[in-house]
C-alpha cells in the first residue's frame, strides 16, 4: 500500500514538473520571438537604410581616373558605407535597355553623366545628416548636382521608429505576462508539496536547505524549457530561411546567439525567481493556514 502511495507521488511530481516544463517552454518560445524580431527590426532598419543611395553627378570635365580618385576619397568619409561608379557609357547603355531607344542617335551625343552611387552608413541616412553631406559634396568642383530620395528617407525613419515604439512595448508587456504566467505554473508545483515545506520547517530545517530543492527543480526546468524553445525557434529560422534565403542579410548569427542566451537567461531566471518567491511564501504560513489556501 505504502509502496503504491509512493508511486503515485512520484507519477503526481512527475506529471507537475513535465506541465511546468510545457507551459514554460511555450511561454520563453513567446519571448524568443519577441527578442528575435526587436534584434531583426533592428537589423532591418540598418540594411534599408543602408541601400538608400545619394546619387553624385559628375561634370563631363571629370575623367575616368579623377572619378576613379573621387571614389577613393569619398570611402574616406565617415559616412560612405559602399560607393559604385557609373561611368557615362554604362548610364547610356542602361537607359537603352530601359527605354528602348537610343538618345544619342538623334542628339548626336551621350546626355547622361557619369555618376557616383553613394551608400551611406546607417547612422548617416537622416535628414540632418544629409543636409551637410549634400553641402559638403556640393562644394567639390567635380560634381554639376547630386539627388537623394528625402521623402523616402523621412518616411523610412518614420516608419521604422514606430515598429521599434511597437516592438519594445510588446517585449515589456509580454515580459510582464509571461513572469505571471510561469509565477502561477510554479506556485501551483508547489502548492502540492507545502505540508512537506511546513513539515521541515517544524524539525529545525532553514530556510535555505528547504528552499534549495525546489530552486534546483525550477533551474533544471528552465534549462529543458529555454533548450525546447530554442529547438523550436531555430526550426523556425531554418524554414524562413529555405523559403527566402536573403533573409540572411538580417538574421545574423548575432541575433541567433543573442535570442538563445536570452531565452536561456529568461528561463533559468524566471523559474528559479519564482520558485523562490514561491517557497518563500509558504515559509510564512503557519500551519492553520496552510488548509485554508
Amino acid at each position: 500500500m505504502a509502496s503504491k502511495n509512493r508511486k503515485k507521488a512520484r507519477s503526481r511530481r512527475g506529471l507537475q514538473v513535465v506541465t511546468l516544463c510545457i507551459s514554460t517552454t511555450m511561454v520563453l518560445i513567446l519571448l524568443g520571438m519577441v527578442v528575435f524580431f526587436v534584434l531583426s527590426a533592428r537589423n532591418l532598419s540598418a540594411h534599408m537604410k543602408e541601400n538608400l543611395t545619394v546619387t553624385v553627378m559628375l561634370k563631363d570635365s571629370v575623367s575616368v581616373n579623377d572619378a576613379h580618385r573621387f571614389c577613393r576619397d569619398l570611402y574616406h568619409r565617415p559616412y560612405s558605407h559602399d560607393i559604385d561608379y557609373i561611368s557615362k557609357e554604362q548610364a547610356q547603355r542602361e537607359q537603352v535597355k530601359e527605354l528602348g531607344s537610343d538618345p544619342t542617335e538623334f542628339l548626336g551625343f551621350n546626355p547622361f553623366p557619369a555618376t557616383l552611387e553613394i551608400r551611406l552608413k546607417a547612422d548617416y541616412a537622416n535628414r540632418d545628416s544629409l543636409k551637410w553631406i549634400a553641402k559638403e559634396l556640393k562644394k567639390d568642383e567635380r560634381v554639376s548636382d547630386l539627388a537623394y530620395m528625402e521623402d523616402l528617407m523621412n518616411q523610412v525613419n518614420k516608419n521604422l521608429s514606430r515598429i521599434s515604439i511597437i516592438l519594445l512595448a510588446l517585449a515589456v508587456l509580454l515580459t510582464f505576462v509571461s513572469f505571471s504566467l510561469i509565477s502561477n505554473t510554479v506556485r501551483l508545483s508547489i502548492y502540492a508539496n507545502r505540508f512537506v515545506i511546513h513539515t521541515m520547517k517544524l524539525v529545525g530545517a532553514s530556510w535555505g536547505f528547504i528552499r534549495k530543492p525546489f530552486l534546483r527543480q525550477a533551474v533544471l526546468v528552465g534549462v529543458i524549457a529555454a533548450v525546447l524553445a530554442n529547438a523550436v525557434l531555430g526550426t523556425g529560422v531554418y524554414a524562413l530561411y529555405l523559403a527566402e534565403p536573403g533573409i540572411l542579410d538580417v538574421v545574423t548569427w548575432e541575433v541567433l546567439s543573442i535570442t538563445a542566451a536570452a531565452v536561456l537567461a529568461f528561463g533559468i531566471v524566471i523559474t528559479a525567481l519564482c520558485a523562490w518567491l514561491a517557497v518563500n511564501k509558504f515559509l510564512r504560513m503557519k500551519a492553520q493556514e496552510l488548509y485554508k489556501i
